[in-house]
């Protein structure tokens, strides 16, 4: 008689495979406690970046200090030492070798020195890893560190049994010349230990000059997601071939005077367009498009007069080639970025919701006045040749492909919704339907699935349709933009009217900002995403908080938050501090304004870091543990079928090996 089993056929065969893994009843029980040791552990730190735009000192200094979380832990772990103490420890921590090189240079590196140095470090160390396991532990360090790093973390210099053994370790740690080496590994396992996960709102690129190695950094970080901005996919559009992207990636260069980005970051050479700028607007003094002081880089090898015709060469080219987009896809709703085609160029007026604006400079050589948005014959050359080197580009290839693998429209993680921009909505409220040129419709959550796809599309087909990637210039700045969100880009503005008719002319937001007041509202989106509105939060980035004028990141009660404020030197003036950040860890959700960063070099002098303030917008009653995240779920299932295999070996219906 067969004997009768509570397991399906389907589940006793995936059984089968589970103990290919765990081939014996120990080897399964053995896991199956390991895991649900796990599940019992406090929930790790998360750290929530938005809006980096090329900062790169910036980012690293909130980056190695986990944005107050490592020095948290400091305070926590030597509560009765001094400031000056932990003042020096934590840059230490943060900047290990350039604090040691910076100490050997004033030869204060002693043995006495390192002693101490090392053993309050593994005190530090000891008290941040106490949220993990030892073989979590033994992961994150170096190879040959591991088990002088495990033996120390696991007894007690103050240990009546093994204090000389402690003390013995260090020691020759000291002896074989080996302690600086030692320290700075400390540090980094310290920075690894502190935040478990990194997730990036997206604008990583363009303004600062430092994008190409911020991406770089990236890429080496053990867990990071992203959620796309409009600035990454311009980026992403230009390394595609997209004429109107690669014209704008260019022109923010110019801006912002950070060519050496493409030029020395990328290999991507700009001379074909110093040429082109200099037969056709050599003798133009092109006095709007300088970049502006305030805004540019200092570090770039080109003159700024060559700059401002190359910044105005691109431009011109940028508004022809973007008018071809518009014309291609009426469905973008776009019109109003068409600007070259309300230019009368007999009075050299442009006509924008039908007033009459004059031009402060129309000296357009390759325009054509019948049909301005046509490239000239050298415009489409020069974009040719511009194309080919975005395309072929081994660094920007490489960090594309990250940013597709590690990035999405937006994200959902224990509870909460992460997205760079909005989700575009009409004037009463209800979510806006996106129509394609199939006539198909999108709105909501579908609406942003819809934009993953297509950007996939865009990027991982090896030969993608023209549709697919106009649709990441459209994502980069268009009305219904899901990471745009503005009814205009002033870029034709800014450039060729007269500044008081610039400032009459708004880029109006998207209601979606509007509605982010109600509670009502925030709850709908949450529910759009399958979420419990009474449980988690929207982070959002993308619009900078203007905290000198009266504006909070905080919306509808805190369930939704804004941080972007204003991590971007070009923004600081308008926003009043240097950025927010966000952690969450197991006992609380802290939001963190930053003040301005001044220098990597005067915080490692001065052991400086950044002034910030700590709101705790959540605390927990009882430390969350892993078992109340997303990867406890799935450590959960997995613990579940360990205990289904457990039993099936028990009773005969799978054979051990």
């Amino acid at each position: 008689m067969k004997k009768e089993t509570k397991f399906s056929s389907s589940k006793i065969e995936y059984l089968k495979l589970l103990a290919e893994q765990y081939p014996s009843i120990q080897e399964a029980a053995s896991e199956y406690i390991r895991l649900s040791a796990i599940l019992n552990l406090p929930k790790p730190t998360e750290h929530f970046l938005s809006d980096i735009h090329g900062e790169h000192d910036t980012f690293v200094h909130f980056l190695v200090s986990g944005s107050g979380v490592i020095r948290n832990k400091i305070d926590e772990a030597m509560e009765h030492e001094t400031k000056e103490r932990k003042d020096f420890l934590a840059t230490l921590i943060y900047y290990p070798r350039a604090k040691l090189d910076d100490l050997a240079k004033k030869k204060l590196i002693t043995p006495k020195f390192l002693e101490w140095v090392l053993k309050d470090l593994i005190v530090i160390t000891r008290f941040i890893a106490s949220k993990y396991t030892r073989s979590k532990v033994r992961k994150l360090t170096a190879k040959d560190y591991s088990y002088i790093v495990d033996e120390l973390l696991q007894t007690d210099f103050k240990s009546e049994s093994k204090e000389d053994y402690c003390n013995e370790i260090v020691k020759a740690v000291i002896s074989t010349g080996r302690a600086e080496a030692f320290i700075s590994e400390i540090c980094y396992l310290i920075q690894r230990l502190a935040v478990d996960r990194l997730h990036i709102l997206g604008d990583i690129f363009d303004r600062g000059n430092g994008a190409c190695r911020i991406m770089d950094l990236i890429c080496q970080l053990p867990s990071v997601d992203i959620t796309w901005g409009n600035h990454d996919l311009l980026y992403m559009g230009a390394h595609a071939g997209n004429y109107a992207c690669i014209a704008n990636v260019i022109r923010n260069s110019c801006r912002y005077n950070h060519l050496s980005t493409l030029e020395d970051g990328y290999g991507i050479s700009l001379r074909p367009l110093v040429t082109f700028a200099m037969q056709f607007y050599g003798n133009d003094p092109c006095l709007e498009f300088v970049p502006k002081q305030e805004e540019a880089n200092a570090m770039d090898d080109y003159d700024l007069s060559i700059v401002a015709k190359m910044h105005k060469a691109i431009t011109i080219i940028q508004l022809k080639v973007e008018e071809q987009e518009i014309m291609r896809h009426p469905h973008y709703q776009a019109d109003k970025l068409n600007k070259l085609s309300k230019i009368d160029f007999t009075k050299n007026v442009i006509n924008l919701e039908d007033i009459d604006y004059p031009l402060i400079d129309h000296h357009f050589p390759t325009i054509d006045k019948n049909h301005p948005e046509v490239l000239s014959k050298e415009e489409e050359l020069l974009m040719e040749k511009l194309s080919l080197a975005f395309r072929h580009s081994e660094k920007m290839r490489k960090h594309v492909r990250f940013l597709v693998s590690h990035g999405s429209m937006y994200r959902k993680c224990n509870g909460n919704l992460l997205y760079h921009g909005c989700i575009p909505t009409n004037e009463d409220g209800e979510f806006l339907t996106y129509i394609n040129r199939d006539e198909k419709e999108f709105k909501g959550k579908q609406y942003l699935d819809y934009c993953d796809m297509k950007v996939r599309k865009a990027l991982l087909s090896p030969h993608p349709e023209e549709d697919d990637l106009d649709f990441l210039w459209f994502l980069w700045c268009c009305p219904i933009s899901p990471v745009y969100g503005k009814e205009n880009i002033a870029t034709f503005e800014r450039y060729f009217l007269r500044k008081e008719d610039n400032l009459a002319i708004h880029e109006s937001k998207n209601p979606y900002y509007h509605y982010i007041n109600d509670v009502n509202y925030v709850d709908k989106i949450m529910r759009e995403f399958s979420l419990d509105p009474s449980k988690g939060i929207i982070i959002n980035g993308h619009m900078p908080v203007k905290i000198i004028k009266g504006e909070s990141p905080l919306k509808a009660g805190g369930k939704l938050l804004i941080i972007d404020g204003g991590m971007s030197k070009a923004y600081q003036k308008v926003t009043g501090i240097a950025g927010y950040t966000l952690t969450s860890s197991s006992k609380a959700i802290r939001l963190v304004a930053h003040q301005p960063f001044e220098s990597k070099e005067r915080a490692i002098k001065e052991n400086l870091d950044i002034i910030h303030s700590i709101t705790n917008l959540k605390e927990y009653k009882k430390r969350l543990k892993v078992k109340e995240t997303d990867d406890g779920k799935v450590i959960l299932k997995k613990a579940k079928d360990l205990s289904d295999l457990i039993e099936a070996f028990s009773e005969g219906y799978i054979a051990t090996k």
